[in-house]
């Protein structure tokens, strides 16, 4: 898995993430707002620590707004694309963590 830092301006953080086929990312909640661009992939799976399970089928291009969550999840890239998405995270202050993984 590839998380890049792109830029960051005062509590606006807008970041890189690249799964290959197979790659999760790491169990994490979202406490903050956020908006992901969808830059390629076709099939993801988020799965729970409470053992639920959402399947998705991003396009290239979607775009959407996330409300915070404090649900425990990962996101695994289960289909045979690369997945690779661009968010901008609305943090509280500028040193918060976007995704803490506990």
């Amino acid at each position: 898995m590839t998380d890049e830092k792109i830029d960051q301006q005062g509590t606006k953080l807008a970041r890189r993430q690249i799964l290959e086929p197979g790659e999760s990312s790491a169990w994490h909640i979202d406490p903050y707002h956020r908006l992901s661009v969808i830059i390629r992939g076709s099939e993801l799976k988020i799965e729970y620590r409470d053992g639920a399970e959402d399947h998705l089928t991003p396009s290239p291009g979607e775009a959407g707004w996330d409300a915070p969550t404090d649900r425990m999840h990962r996101a695994v890239n289960v289909g045979v694309d690369t997945y690779e998405e661009v968010t901008l995270f609305l943090l509280d202050r500028p040193t918060s963590i976007p995704q803490p993984t506990s």
